[in-house]
């Protein structure tokens, strides 16, 4: 039986239909995007970090930096300490890879304690500076008045003294020493992090959701731990990405002079500082290993920080 539709009739139903069914798939698409859940602010934060490749080089440099200095020293036949006089300033081979010093020690094996050293010195200042600064920022930018009015004071005090001056009078008096380094380089070095924290509580201690606590008669401790520190992590981890190199390379400072750590032991404040008079005789090695690794961790920490900065800035975020 032969149809009695036109052909155009035909033609404009299976167009209707395609669009109908194109609208259907496109509405639904649509619906999936809404019904989708938003990054987080942390996910959101590192796709837009993994975006900047000179922060991501730093962060596989010190990704690598750590795991070497926590396996080097073991994977290494050569004891960090003990060296053999007729080996003493060999170049660099397969059998010493960053050759040797004056006393015949193994400068790979050196390397990666004295790495060990500072990484250890840098985040345990970072730490003490984050700990102390978190509690003194957070409860003077909270608290207002008369009690910030005076701990800013103290904070103003401590930052008007000069900091090297000041670690290098606690080493004299006390003696130099690992833990001595680490005291000396936090009694003022907390201070920039109070600065920070305390302002943005006190930016943030006027939203709705801190006042609507207060209003239910919340603690202050807990009003500080569970609404304000979550929301100055991001300034938080950008301070400690600069704080630690800066106690990195006064620990190599201090160590180069002779008040930090005191040989035999490594440290690459200490081995530049025994490679003065080799590099004089052409033994580069000695002092380019310590300085690169001073400098590129320093490079490192820096342009982290930079891009963690940025991707942490909420006014960036789309």
């Amino acid at each position: 039986m032969k149809s009695n539709q036109h052909p155009h009739h035909i033609a404009a139903k299976e167009q209707i239909h395609d669009d109908w069914f194109r609208w259907r798939e496109k509405d639904k698409s649509e619906q999936e995007q809404v019904s989708r859940p938003s990054l987080s602010y942390w996910k959101d934060a590192w796709r837009r970090l993994r975006k900047n490749k000179l922060a991501m080089l730093g962060l596989v440099f010190l990704i690598v930096l750590i795991i070497m200095a926590i396996f080097g020293p073991i994977l290494s036949p050569y004891e960090v300490n003990k060296g053999v006089l007729s080996d003493q300033y060999q170049a660099p081979s397969s059998e010493h890879w960053f050759g040797t010093d004056s006393h015949g020690r193994d400068v790979f094996t050196r390397t990666w304690y004295g790495a060990r050293i500072s990484l250890f010195v840098g985040f345990m200042a970072a730490l003490i500076d984050v700990t102390i600064g978190i509690v003194w920022g957070g409860i003077s930018g909270y608290k207002g008045g008369r009690t910030d009015n005076i701990m800013m004071r103290i904070i103003e005090i401590l930052y008007g003294l000069p900091y090297l001056l000041v670690v290098i009078l606690l080493l004299v008096v006390l003696g130099p020493s690992l833990s001595t380094i680490i005291v000396a380089l936090t009694v003022t070095g907390w201070v920039g992090m109070a600065r920070i924290v305390r302002g943005q509580v006190m930016q943030i201690k006027n939203y709705e959701y801190v006042l609507a606590s207060k209003s239910f008669g919340t603690k202050t401790s807990r009003i500080i731990r569970r609404n304000l520190l979550p929301n100055t992590m991001g300034p938080i981890i950008v301070q400690m990405t600069l704080t630690v190199p800066s106690a990195i390379f006064a620990e190599a400072f201090l160590s180069f002079i002779g008040l930090g750590i005191q040989a035999p032991y490594a440290s690459w404040g200490v081995m530049a500082n025994d490679s003065l008079g080799a590099i004089l005789s052409g033994n580069w090695w000695t002092l380019f290993f310590p300085a690169f690794f001073i400098s590129f961790t320093m490079f490192a920490f820096n342009v982290l920080g930079d891009g963690l900065q940025d991707a942490l800035d909420p006014k960036l975020r789309k």
